[in-house]
């Protein structure tokens, strides 16, 4: 590795130049032309730094950041991942990643950027969960660009770890009873007004947890009526395709107490027949939709039952907080029978794939004693 000035005559007029010649980690050789020496000796000291350490990319090796996402996006609808992920991705990509930092070789990215870059996020309104979800992605691209030998380091795994999930723990706050999650005041007054088709969905919602693509996958053949269970084992995404849950702890049994058994009972008789054989069908047996449950039966439902906001709109937006709910109304309760860690009966129950997932979102929830009420107990308080 050196530094050497470089001299030529062209239309007899002398030009010079300062070189820096060097071989990087894998011993491929390059050369960088500089006008000034103080930036030549600049260049080979840092080069010389990160060729020992090993995390050298050589520019005219290097791609940009958003060649690197193309790719990255390639190869995550290659391993097979699903439509609604691979959208996410994208729009993290087009919408935050490309127009920022897009032009920026992998080569020329570094530490101080990615921090400029999530600074840049917020200063356009970019909720700190977004900002987190993209610095993801962005490590994903990196990563991938390293394996494909375009860059040899992941800049974004060189930023300061638990940063940014302490302000996003910070900004996101706890889940609260009554503002994100329905109290159980509020659960019997949805229940009592809870008078359409979708009455039996709904229902099934609140006292099983299930995610909304885990309802409209289920399957007749997935309840057992007799043993007052049912089997998670499919779901129905966004887009209408069916597939399996969306990780291994999704596939689960979870128990149905008395009164949604006798609901499903007599829904079963009256349910529109199709040939997927679903339990929660649109009219002619096939997917219902998901805007069409939220914004005609389950918003409706909570104005009738004066569960609104101040401006009089239904209070809580989506299926996901009836999945709120019964998490909460489980928790603390020895759902099995005894069993000594309800943490893990709730995570059970929900199909989060780890435990801490589970205690990050409800932990506070946990009431220091135990009450030992049964689950059909509680169902019997709710709908007294």
């Amino acid at each position: 590795m050196s530094v050497r000035k470089r001299s030529w005559v062209t239309n007899g007029e002398r030009k010079g130049a300062w070189v820096v010649d060097y071989a990087d980690q894998h011993g491929d050789r390059h050369i960088k032309t500089f006008a000034r020496k103080a930036d030549a000796v600049a260049y080979h000291a840092t080069v010389a730094v990160s060729v020992r350490a090993g995390t050298h990319t050589a520019e005219n090796r290097s791609v940009t950041v958003a060649e690197a996402g193309e790719l990255w996006l390639k190869a995550a609808a290659a391993a097979g991942l699903e439509r609604t992920t691979l959208d996410q991705y994208r729009t993290h990509l087009k919408l935050h990643i490309a127009p920022m930092i897009g032009k920026v070789t992998l080569a020329k990215l570094n530490v101080p950027m990615v921090r400029k870059f999530e600074d840049d996020l917020a200063e356009g309104k970019r909720s700190h969960v977004m900002i987190h979800n993209v610095r993801r992605s962005l490590g994903a691209i990196l990563a991938e660009a390293q394996e494909r030998g375009l860059v040899a380091q992941n800049v974004v795994r060189s930023l300061r770890n638990g940063r940014g999930k302490a302000v996003e723990r910070r900004q996101r706050g706890k889940l609260k009873v009554g503002v994100d999650i329905p109290s159980p005041d509020e659960i019997r007054a949805l229940i009592a007004h809870l008078t359409d088709r979708r009455r039996p969905l709904l229902l099934t919602a609140i006292f099983t947890g299930l995610r909304t693509s885990e309802l409209f996958g289920l399957r007749w053949s997935d309840i057992d009526l007799k043993q007052a269970v049912l089997h998670v084992r499919q779901r129905a995404d966004r887009y209408g395709q069916i597939g399996p849950p969306k990780s291994a702890a999704g596939e689960r049994t979870v128990p149905l107490p008395p009164f949604l058994v006798n609901t499903l009972r007599e829904w079963r008789l009256a349910c529109p027949k199709g040939d997927r054989n679903l339990a929660f069908p649109n009219i002619h047996g096939g997917l219902d939709h998901r805007s069409s449950v939220i914004n005609r039966s389950f918003r409706p439902a909570q104005v009738a039952a004066g569960i609104v906001s101040a401006r009089g709109r239904a209070k809580y937006g989506g299926l996901h907080a009836l999945r709120h709910f019964y998490a909460s109304w489980c928790i603390n309760r020895r759902v099995d029978g005894g069993l000594e860690l309800p943490l893990k009966v709730v995570q059970t129950r929900l199909g989060h794939a780890s435990i801490q997932m589970t205690a990050d979102r409800y932990g506070h929830l946990f009431p220091s004693g135990d009450d030992g009420a049964e689950l059909a107990a509680a169902e019997r308080a709710l709908l007294r």
